[in-house]
């Protein structure tokens, strides 16, 4: 998505100068540091993001649920430059979040919340953290886990990509999961898909030592993709396909892929 205004043209662009990076857009995206760019009245550069944010009215019903049960699961965020990020010296209070210590499952893109609330409600023992930019989405995981009763599941509404690695600690992420990312299938597109070698390199960093990343995708160019990146950071992670994670309940994303007779394929990479 667009989370900034366009650019100016004709004859605005002629007198934009260039400036360093501001101090905002660097505290949010520390490798923007030294950059010279133009000075477009303040406004930051447009970032890549890998999701299309499809935001939606709530259903009546589920609107009442969110007010009633939002403010116990949705953990509040300082925002960033960008509506979907988190400002650069934001950090997430998991024990506070939680009220309680306890080895952390982080899932990107949680959707509807089938598969993190299916795994909250089989190991209480564990806190459960999804990353999700659709309202909608959010709202049927908060509906789902109130159905369910758990108290070990959290939400935070933001771009995974850019939030994880500003909000928490290197070693504090017990397991990793990304199921189904958006594929992004056009060649031009490719540079959006959310495994990229820095991303995973990322994740390397986040995940505890023994700490495990989950993945799944149902096409087969984005599989060989992820196959490419993890091999490519064969010296922080450990990995590659794999047989199906037990955890991972059949969602309506897979189901899809299934139906339209493509394979599900999954991996699983260990921290070095």
């Amino acid at each position: 998505m667009t989370e900034q205004p366009a650019a100016q043209h004709g004859a605005d662009q002629a007198s934009e100068q260039p400036s360093l990076a501001p101090a905002a857009a660097v505290a949010a995206f520390p490798h923007l540091a030294g950059i010279e760019m133009p000075d477009l009245a303040g406004r930051l550069p447009q970032r890549t993001t890998s999701f299309a944010r499809r935001s939606g009215r709530l259903p009546q019903r589920r609107q009442r649920l969110w007010d009633a049960h939002a403010a116990d699961l949705v953990v509040p965020v300082r925002r960033g430059p960008g509506e979907t990020t988190v400002a650069g010296d934001f950090r997430l209070d998991v024990v506070a979040a939680f009220g309680r210590s306890a080895p952390l499952v982080v899932e990107i893109g949680s959707g509807g919340g089938e598969a993190l609330v299916a795994q909250a409600i089989a190991h209480p023992d564990r806190n459960y953290l999804a990353l999700e930019v659709w309202r909608p989405g959010v709202a049927q995981l908060v509906a789902r886990a109130v159905a369910a009763g758990v108290s070990n599941v959290r939400v935070v509404e933001a771009d995974a990509a850019q939030a994880l690695p500003v909000m928490l600690p290197p070693r504090s992420i017990h397991e990793l999961w990304t199921f189904f990312p958006d594929p992004w299938r056009k060649a031009r597109h490719h540079k959006r898909r959310l495994v990229q070698e820095a991303f995973a390199r990322q994740v390397a960093e986040l995940l505890a030592p023994g700490g495990v990343w989950r993945l799944a995708t149902d096409w087969a160019d984005y599989a060989d993709h992820i196959e490419a990146v993890l091999t490519a950071c064969g010296d922080v992670l450990a990995g590659g396909r794999s047989e199906r994670f037990a955890g991972r309940v059949r969602t309506r994303f897979e189901a899809k892929g299934v139906e339209a007779g493509r394979a599900i394929v999954d991996f699983t990479a260990h921290r070095r």
